[in-house]
C-alpha cells in the first residue's frame, strides 16, 4: 500500500508539486494522467525518494521513504523510468540487475536470482533473447526487457513511467493484461501513461494532475462522469458496455454538437 500525505517537492528553488494526497491499496492499479510538464514523473520520483520532499510524507508498505535506505526502498518498490540506457548489456544481464537489491558482498548472483530472472523473461516472452545484446533489439523488445527487469525485482510495489512507449498495439494490450494480473496477485501498480483510453481500461483508479496539483483521484466511471478529462484535454470520451467488458472511445466531433 502507498500512502502519500501533503507531498510537496521540486528541483532546487522550483516547486513542482503542491500538497498531493494519494492512497493506493494493495492489489490495485493507479494510473496518473495529466498534460506534459504537469509533474507526473516528478511525483513518481518523489514517491521513491529520488527527489527530496519539501513537505509531506510517503509510506510504501509501511516504510517511510524519508527514513529508508535506497536498498530498503529498492526491495519495496521496483521503478521503470521513462528514460533509460543499458549500454552494451545482454538481455539476460539487464534482467538480472533487478536482483541487485538482494545481493550481498561480493555481489555474486545466486542460482535463485538467475531462476527468478529467467521466469521474468519467460513472462515477457523474451527468454530466447537472453544472450542477445540490447542494442540489436527493436524499441519494443528493449522495453519488454526493462519490464522483465522490474518483474525480477519481486517487489510488492511496481512503479512505471510511460511503460508502453515503443510497444505496438498488440503488445500494449498484452501489457495491460499483465498489469491487471499483477494487481490480482496482490501487487500495487502505479503507472504514468499518455494513453487515456488504456488508462481507463486497466486502472482501478485514475489520478489527474494539472500544474502540480491533484485535481481528483477516482474510478474510471467517476472520471468520465466528472468530465475532468474533457476539460483537461479538450476531447470527450464515452463508454459502451460489451460482452467482454467496458470499452472506451473518443467521441467524434459531430457527436459532440
Amino acid at each position: 500500500m502507498i500512502e502519500i500525505t501533503g507531498l510537496c517537492s521540486g528541483y532546487r528553488r522550483r516547486q513542482v508539486l503542491h500538497g498531493i494526497d494519494l492512497s493506493v491499496p494493495d492489489g490495485s492499479v493507479l494510473t496518473i494522467l495529466g498534460p506534459n510538464g504537469c509533474g507526473k514523473s516528478t511525483l513518481l520520483k518523489s514517491m521513491l525518494g529520488f527527489v527530496p520532499l519539501s513537505a509531506g510524507e510517503v509510506s510504501l508498505n509501511g516504510l517511510s521513504v524519508a527514513h529508508a535506505s535506497p536498498r530498503q526502498i529498492a526491495q519495496t518498490a521496483a521503478y521503470l523510468p521513462q528514460q533509460r540506457s543499458a549500454g552494451d548489456l545482454l538481455v539476460g544481464q539487464l534482467v538480472l540487475h533487478g536482483r541487485f537489491p538482494y545481493l550481498h558482498y561480493p555481489r555474486t548472483y545466486r542460482t535463485e536470482d538467475r531462476e527468478i530472472a529467467r521466469q521474468a523473461m519467460e513472462e515477457m516472452g523474451i527468454a530466447a533473447l537472453a544472450d542477445t545484446p540490447l542494442r540489436e533489439l527493436s524499441g519494443g523488445m528493449r522495453q519488454k526487457a526493462h519490464i522483465a527487469m522490474a518483474l525480477a525485482q519481486q517487489t510488492p510495489i511496481i512503479v512505471m513511467d510511460e511503460p508502453t512507449t515503443f510497444l505496438d498495439v498488440g503488445q500494449q494490450v498484452k501489457f495491460g493484461r499483465m498489469v491487471q494480473k499483477l494487481a490480482q496477485g496482490g501487487k500495487t501498480v502505479v503507472l504514468v501513461l499518455h494513453d487515456v483510453l488504456a488508462a481507463l481500461t486497466i486502472s482501478n483508479k485514475i489520478a489527474v494532475i494539472s500544474e502540480g496539483q491533484l485535481l481528483c483521484c477516482k474510478t474510471p466511471s467517476q472520471i468520465l462522469s466528472s468530465q475532468v478529462l474533457e476539460h483537461l484535454y479538450g476531447v470527450k470520451i464515452s463508454a459502451v458496455e460489451t460482452a467482454s467488458g467496458t470499452c472506451y472511445y473518443y467521441q467524434a466531433q459531430e457527436e459532440m454538437k
